[in-house]
């Protein structure tokens, strides 16, 4: 059961009103890293999980991000009052009106112009939301990971929409709301490590054979090292063109097929295999007049043969 209090979780106040910001905006209210799409993702995490830990945990942020969800879409619509009242009630010539809602050089008419002003649930380049945001896979420490990331690429979201407006409310906002993602990526960390043993992911164990291994499959002059790739930890090895298959074998793909399916395939195989031998002149060839010249009254690489006289 859900209650909508009428206050907000932090108060917003506006300075001015400015479209092209508002428009910017909507990249944390329909953008992949936004309010919607984590509040929707942590909502579901919590109705598959059945630690009631965790549960109770993810409830609590997936509303709290529904909470951001209204702080930023009432900063969209403050910031589009001037130019929601001044289209719909068309008290600017045309042209004016144009130059208003474009002049941030961004494309806000399209929140204007669509959307009358209102917050839509769109990116700031216009692209709907959509659920395909969610990344959720059912394993809570693949999940909780995850959430360490989205959190992550919020902040750094928040962290430039703040570096663009000078407006000290909005700032003020973005601030509160950059800072709890930073308090979310904290307790889903802590969550992830109360999960004993939490990696890898899932319950089955790697191959022991490659575990350990960094495979070098680039070359540069001088091989950068660190703890990504040497220690106790790592086996360091170089792969080369005359290395061969890290599993011993001769590296060439098999396939067991029927007695049904086997002559089928070849001859599907012969039916459809390029001929090594000859040069085929091609279209473009003859569109770039390298075909050789073709008798008088054909149609050559210059073009039609003009009639006799």
């Amino acid at each position: 059961m859900f209650s909508h209090n009428k206050r907000l979780q932090y108060t917003v106040r506006v300075s001015e009103t400015n479209p092209g910001l508002a428009n910017l905006m909507l990249e944390q209210f329909g953008g992949p890293q936004g309010e919607l799409a984590a509040a929707c993702r942590y909502f579901t995490q919590a109705l598959g999980d059945d630690d009631p830990g965790r549960k109770d945990m993810l409830f609590d942020i997936s509303t709290e991000e529904l909470s951001h969800l209204e702080i930023i879409g009432t900063i969209v619509g403050m910031l589009n009052k001037g130019a929601k009242g001044r289209l719909a009630e068309g008290v600017e010539e045309q042209g004016e009106m144009y130059r208003t809602i474009t002049g941030a050089g961004n494309d806000s008419h399209i929140t204007q112009v669509l959307y009358g002003g209102g917050p839509p649930l769109v990116n700031s380049a216009g692209v709907p939301w959509t659920a395909a945001y969610i990344d959720t896979i059912g394993e809570p420490t693949a999940d909780l990971r995850s959430n360490i990331a989205a959190e992550a690429r919020a902040k750094i979201v928040y962290e430039r929409l703040i570096n663009l407006t000078d407006d000290p409310g909005v700032k003020d906002a973005l601030t509160f709301l950059m800072t709890r993602e930073i308090a979310h990526q904290k307790s889903f960390e802590k969550a992830l490590y109360s999960i004993e043993p939490n990696f890898p992911p899932g319950k089955l164990p790697g191959d022991p054979r490659f575990t350990n291994v960094y495979f070098r499959m680039s070359k540069s002059d001088a091989d950068l090292r660190g703890p990504w790739n040497q220690g106790e930890r790592w086996d360091f090895v170089p792969v080369t063109q005359e290395s061969g298959p890290v599993d011993g074998g001769d590296g060439l793909a098999t396939v067991e097929l029927s007695d049904a399916d086997a002559p089928v395939l070849q001859q599907m195989a012969a039916r459809t295999q390029s001929r090594p031998d000859g040069d085929p002149l091609t279209g473009a060839e003859l569109g770039m007049g390298e075909g050789p010249a073709l008798a008088d009254g054909a149609n050559g690489a210059n073009g039609p043969a003009m009639p006799k006289k």
